[in-house]
């Protein structure tokens, strides 16, 4: 245990110290049992044992000996590196001193270094003047060289000529470089210099005015004599190249520029391109008043304008670097001047055909391929990045102005048509009739048409200006209906007070509901083909409206004209002769609606049942009301049984009609006579209570004045059961069902006389 302990304390500190030995050492005696495991695992394997052992024996010996040359040889290094070291610290040592030596002795001999000043400035002096004397032939041929530029200018040898310009430029900055240089480029010495140099500037402006000048021509020169636009080009992109060289040497620590530079010429062709290549096609602006000139200007501008790129995709191209892309630019230019061009012309007064021309031709001809897109100026120029002619707001308020002067032309045109149609109503003749025989005039399909072609002309433009014109279209349909509406009124108050003036009045009332229904099917259609939202606008609702108000106003007039004929037979209900039956009062009632009816068949289905049906309503209506204008009272229980029998019989004869004249018993409303009948035959009074209530909740809005006249009309009810049934009335009050059609609520009763009145005649 002892021994142990010892062992323990003895490899502590190196466990302490490499921790890693440890593991290693654990795995390595876990994989050698794993190995032997599987290798003796079977009694006849343990003879191989000792093979085994002197093999491994001799492999770990192996391993032992490259281990040690291993270390060995990283420790002769090691050795060597430090040689090395304390060889390069002594080394260092000996510099420093030597180092320290050369500074002492510099310090000592500073002061006779100042005698040396004055040679270098002798020779700085000496280097200026040599440079002055290799110069001084170049200076006296200053003006020698620029009157030989000067006519090699005029004889348009363009690039000697630059060439002499570009010499004496560069003798001129390189004296002005070196003043600069040397800190001596004062006021005097730069007048100096500009004064030697002085017909330079003039050189220099008389070339650019040859060069601006081919540039301004350049479409045509390209054409005839493509040198001279070369040579251009040449000399432009040479001052390009010493433009780019001067800016980088005037960069610190020179800072130095020449006057008169940067030139940038290459920027000053572009410009004198648009302002005088580009700005020639825009000249000539139509002026007010000029009206279709405004389409032809801009058929020409696209015309020439096209011819322009042509010559500069197929000669220009060749002649400029391909840097410039030349097509594109003019392309840009182009595109620069005709939307400055249009904004121009925005100023003058346009009518709106020259607005459409302006819109169709900045929207449609512009960006297509009649013009920008032309398949000869494909791929270079892209349209799409040149941006439209027309900003959104242009195009607003172009679209807007347009709406309006098409709105006012639309409505001073409808009230002309309005006004022929008026005047056509007091005609002798009557009216056309299409191939059903029904009543109708042209103008429906004239106002529809026109309508419809403005909001197709619109539709060339955009979508939008399509939308605002349906709008506006549908908004002055509205108004042209509510004067249509006005005329009608003034067409019924002429009849009444002259029959003769209006010898087609009917006919033409039958044509006008004829138009309306027309109208309504035109704009039920233009609403569906022009209105993408599935809720109908507010515009069409109010139309639909304004189109109820006028056929509303016809049918009204056309019933007036059938009262008219009627009132004079209602006179005689209920009489004492038509309570015997002897009256013709239902067979002249039925000549006259048969009159009519017969008339009526002059209109479409749909407008002919509506009068049939209304007709049909005006008759029960003006029956009733016949029988409580209080004309006769019943005696005795034989007249109310007579009267019974005469109105049950009357409507059975006023159904039959209606019927052959294609009226359903179903859609009729003559059962309110029948119904009637009942009140009258009932036999007992008392029993007026519960039958008057009966008869209120199937028709509830009979009032308690028709209630009383019916009574009135038996002959038999007291006040009592007056009381009762209008009590019973009062107690159950009805409430019109939804789609309740009035029956009472039409028919007007006689007031009622003052209580304890003597008499009409006694009152008055």
């Amino acid at each position: 245990m002892d021994m142990s302990a010892e062992e323990d304390d003895s490899t502590s500190p190196k466990d302490q110290e490499w921790p890693e030995v440890e593991k290693a050492e654990k795995l390595a005696r876990g994989a050698a049992l794993k190995w032997a495991s599987g290798v003796f695992y079977r009694p006849d394997k343990l003879e191989s044992l000792g093979e085994y052992r002197i093999r491994e024996i001799q492999r770990n010996s192996s391993i032992l000996s490259r281990i040690k040359s291993t270390v060995q040889s990283y420790l002769e290094g090691m050795s060597m590196g430090l040689e090395q070291l304390h060889s390069a610290a002594a080394d260092v040592q000996d510099v420093r001193q030597a180092l320290g030596g050369v500074c002492q002795s510099l310090a000592s001999s500073a002061d006779s270094f100042q005698s040396l000043q004055r040679l270098r400035d002798v020779a700085v002096e000496h280097a200026q003047l040599g440079s002055v004397v290799q110069t001084l032939p170049q200076l006296f041929s200053v003006q020698k060289v620029l009157s030989e530029t000067f006519d090699l200018l005029q004889s348009q040898h363009l690039l000697d000529a630059h060439v002499g310009l570009m010499d004496l430029e560069c003798l001129r900055d390189d004296i002005l470089f070196q003043l600069h240089h040397h800190n001596l480029l004062s006021p005097s010495h730069l007048a100096s210099v500009e004064s030697l140099f002085g017909g330079l500037l003039a050189l220099n402006d008389a070339l650019a005015q040859h060069l601006w000048h081919i540039v301004a021509n350049g479409t045509r020169l390209v054409s005839e004599d493509p040198s001279l636009f070369v040579s251009t080009l040449r000399i432009i992109e040479r001052e390009e190249g010493i433009d780019a060289a001067l800016l980088l040497r005037s960069q610190p620590p020179h800072g130095f520029l020449p006057p008169g530079r940067p030139k940038c010429w290459r920027q000053k062709f572009f410009q004198v391109a648009q302002d005088t290549i580009v700005a020639a096609h825009f000249q000539a602006v139509p002026s007010n008043g000029q009206g279709q000139h405004l389409a032809q200007h801009l058929a020409s501008l696209q015309s020439s304008i096209l011819a322009e790129l042509g010559i500069v995709k197929d000669l220009m191209v060749q002649c400029c670097p391909p840097h410039y892309n030349i097509l594109a630019a003019f392309a840009a230019m182009y595109r620069q001047g005709l939307a400055k061009h249009l904004r121009h012309i925005l100023t003058l007064e346009l009518e709106k055909q020259e607005i459409f021309a302006l819109l169709q031709w900045a929207l449609h001809v512009y960006p297509s391929s009649e013009m920008m897109t032309h398949p000869s100026l494909l791929p270079e120029v892209d349209v799409t990045t040149l941006g439209p002619l027309l900003s959104v707001d242009t195009v607003d308020y172009l679209e807007e102005t347009y709406v309006g002067k098409v709105q006012a032309t639309i409505g001073e045109w409808m009230q002309n048509m309005l006004e022929m149609e008026f005047k056509e109503w007091f005609s002798e003749e009557e009216p056309e009739s299409d191939y059903q025989g029904c009543f109708q005039t042209s103008l429906p399909m004239i106002v529809m048409k026109m309508l419809d072609e403005n909001i197709q002309v619109a539709s060339l433009i955009s979508d939008t200006l399509q939308q605002k014109v349906h709008s506006m279209a549908l908004g002055e349909l509205e108004a042209f209906l509510g004067s249509l509406y006005e005329d009608l009124v003034g067409f019924g108050k002429a009849h009444q007070r002259e029959p003769t003036v209006c010898k087609c009045y009917v006919p033409y009332l039958l044509s006008t509901l004829n138009n309306c229904l027309a109208l309504r099917t035109s704009v039920s259609s233009l609403c569906a083909d022009k209105t993408s939202s599935l809720e109908p606008s507010k515009t069409s609702l109010s139309l639909n409206v304004a189109l109820e108000k006028t056929q509303k106003k016809a049918c009204q007039l056309l019933l007036e004209e059938l009262l008219a004929d009627l009132q004079p037979l209602y006179v005689q209900l209920p009489s004492r002769q038509w309570l015997s039956g002897e009256s013709q009062l239902l067979s002249g009632i039925c000549e006259v609606v048969d009159k009519h009816v017969k008339i009526f068949c002059r209109t479409h289905r749909p407008i002919r049942m509506h009068l049939l049906s209304e007709t049909e309503h005006l008759v029960m209506s003006q029956y009733v009301r016949a029988l409580l204008q209080k004309r006769l009272v019943c005696r005795n229980a034989k007249e109310r049984s007579q009267m019974a029998r005469q109105m049950l019989q009357d409507a059975s004869q006023l159904k039959e009609l209606f019927c052959s004249l294609g009226l359903e018993e179903n859609e009729q409303t003559l059962q309110v006579i029948a119904d009637l009948q009942e009140l009258i035959s009932l036999k007992d009074p008392s029993m007026l209570s519960l039958e008057v209530l009966g008869f209120v909740t199937k028709y509830p809005d009979i009032s308690e004045d028709h209630v009383s006249m019916l009574l009135d009309l038996r002959g038999d009810a007291s006040k009592e059961i007056r009381n009762n049934v209008l009590e019973i009335m009062v107690q159950n009050p009805q409430v019109l069902p939804e789609n309740y059609e009035p029956v009472f609520s039409n028919i007007l009763v006689p007031a009622p006389e003052p209580p304890f009145c003597l008499g009409k005649s006694k009152c008055a």
